[in-house]
């Protein structure tokens, strides 16, 4: 598969190349900020110098970036991928960004270079990333699945294909009603734990084999209590998916009561200067403890 070109090397940018130098992959990886490239170097990764760079010695570049404009300026901005991509060459973008615009790229990629696309947002955090256990959701044409599939199934314990490209981006919207709205139902639910004087750190064990029981409970009722909000993912991110969804849904004539409620309340969390807190810091707000 030759060497794999990897632009975005923050906090899932670094689980995604670890895990695939330990595979076996040379990779060469780009980052805005100079020191992400530096230290990545320390875990084997290549320096470059720009986007465009990656694509000349790159035929498959994978981009984990945190908004659409910020993967429309890696890929078609100066010194992006378009100026050096490689007609037959695939680009795989594992960032979670609006539909329209993501059919709208790859288009003009194909048109400006000859290179495919493929949307592949992911579900699972910098942890799974490391370990291969992401949830991935692609969107894309056969031709360009099959090329790069083996991959998929080195970084993922579920892979699939819902259509073409753009098609990964509605169901990352799905996964993201579901886990976003959780992170403030799991900040109720143990607010109302702590208040009514039980102990909330058997509430996961206790409730999983009911219909309660979920990932997310397990994974961040603990980190919740302990109120480990270090970074995971940020609520910044959170607030930016969240209008995505209501912005989605409003096109197709959708209702989305309760992703709207969460988008308001993380706003105002995020306005008391806390978006770069983890998404689960949302507790905060439930907590009567905290100052906020």
């Amino acid at each position: 598969m030759g060497t794999l070109g990897f632009i975005g090397l923050g906090l899932m940018g670094e689980g995604f190349t670890r895990r695939l130098l330990a595979c076996g992959h040379e990779v060469v990886g780009y980052d805005l900020l100079p020191e992400r490239v530096a230290t990545a170097q320390g875990w084997g990764v290549e320096p470059a110098t720009s986007p465009q760079e990656v694509a000349e010695r790159c035929a498959i570049i994978m981009t984990c970036v945190t908004s659409t404009d910020a993967v429309e300026t890696v890929v078609f901005g100066k010194d992006g991928v378009s100026r050096g991509g490689q007609a037959g060459g695939l680009l795989v973008d594992f960032s979670t960004t609006v539909v329209e615009n993501t059919k709208s790229m790859a288009r003009r990629l194909k048109e400006d270079c000859g290179m495919g696309w493929i949307d592949a947002p992911v579900s699972g955090g910098p942890d799974a990333a490391q370990a291969g256990k992401l949830a991935i959701m692609a969107g894309g044409s056969q031709a360009d699945i099959s090329k790069v599939r083996p991959v998929f199934e080195e970084l993922a314990a579920s892979f699939t294909v819902f259509g073409p490209a753009g098609s990964g981006q509605v169901a990352k919207m799905v996964n993201q009603v579901l886990v976003l709205n959780n992170y403030v139902v799991l900040a109720e639910a143990l607010a109302l734990a702590e208040s009514g004087g039980i102990d909330a750190s058997k509430v996961p064990e206790a409730l999983a084999a009911g219909h309660a029981g979920s990932n997310l409970l397990k994974a961040n009722f603990p980190r919740m209590i302990a109120r480990d909000y270090g970074p995971k993912g940020y609520a910044r991110q959170v607030l930016k998916d969240l209008d995505m969804i209501h912005d989605l849904a409003k096109s197709l004539g959708t209702p989305s009561p309760m992703s709207a409620q969460a988008a308001t309340l993380y706003r105002v969390f995020n306005s008391k200067g806390h978006e770069e807190l983890d998404g689960i810091a949302i507790f905060k707000m439930f907590d009567p403890n905290d100052t906020i």
